[in-house]
C-alpha cells in the first residue's frame, strides 16, 4: 500500500501550485523534459491506450511556426515561455494496442470497426487530455511551472506541426520556471460539498 504524500508534496503538485504566464529567463534543459515524460507515461488510462502525443516547442524557428495559431493575449507569454508543449493525440493509436495491452491484443478492433468513430474521438479526447493532465502534474513533479491554455487555432497548429493529419492537437502547456512576482491572487475554488455527493 502506498504512502500519502506529505504535505511539502502536495503543496509543489497541488496546493501552492499555480498558472503562469510570466517566466523568467532560464532555460529547460531537455534532459529535464525526457524526466517529466518518464513520470507522466504511467498515469492512468483506459486499456493503457496512451493516445497522447506531445511536441516540446523550444527552438526561435518552432516558436514562430506556432505563433500564428495564438490568440493575441496567449502570444507574449508563449513566446517568452522557454518550452511550449503540444499536447496531441494520435489518430492510429490502436496500432499500438497489441504492445500495450498483450492481454487482449483484439482490443484494437473496437476502433477500427465501422460506426464507431465518435467511441473513438471521445477515447482519444477523454484519454489523451488525461494525459495531458498528467503532464502538468509531472511538470511540477520536476521542478517546472506550467502555464495550460486552449486559446489557439488547433488547424493552424495542426497545419504547421502535423501536416500528415496523423496527430490532432487538444491544448497547449507553457513550461518553464514561473516568475512569482507576475502571479495574481488565487481565485477561488469550490467546496466539497458545492461538487461532491456521497452515494
Amino acid at each position: 500500500m502506498a504512502e500519502p504524500l506529505n504535505d511539502q508534496a502536495l503543496d509543489v503538485i497541488f496546493r501552492e501550485a499555480r498558472t503562469h504566464v510570466a517566466w523568467l529567463p532560464r532555460p529547460v534543459e531537455d534532459d529535464v523534459l525526457h524526466r517529466l515524460y518518464e513520470i507522466a507515461k504511467f498515469g492512468a488510462t483506459s486499456a493503457n491506450t496512451t493516445p497522447m502525443r506531445v511536441v516540446f516547442v523550444k527552438s526561435a524557428e518552432a516558436k514562430e511556426r506556432l505563433k500564428p495559431a495564438l490568440m493575441p493575449a496567449n502570444v507574449d507569454k508563449t513566446m517568452s515561455a522557454p518550452v511550449c508543449a503540444i499536447v496531441a493525440y494520435d489518430t492510429r493509436f490502436h496500432e499500438h494496442i497489441p504492445y500495450l495491452f498483450p492481454q487482449n491484443p483484439g482490443f484494437a478492433a473496437l476502433f477500427t470497426a465501422p460506426g464507431r468513430e465518435e467511441f473513438t474521438r471521445a477515447h482519444l479526447m477523454r484519454n489523451g487530455s488525461l494525459q495531458g493532465a498528467y503532464l502538468i502534474i509531472a511538470a511540477r513533479a520536476v521542478g517546472l511551472d506550467a502555464g495550460p491554455m486552449s486559446g489557439f487555432d488547433n488547424a493552424k497548429v495542426d497545419a504547421a506541426f502535423f501536416p500528415d493529419g496523423r496527430f490532432k492537437s487538444n491544448f497547449l502547456v507553457n513550461l518553464g520556471y514561473g516568475d512569482p512576482a507576475q502571479l495574481r491572487p488565487r481565485n477561488p475554488r469550490l467546496s466539497f460539498d458545492q461538487v461532491c455527493t456521497i452515494a
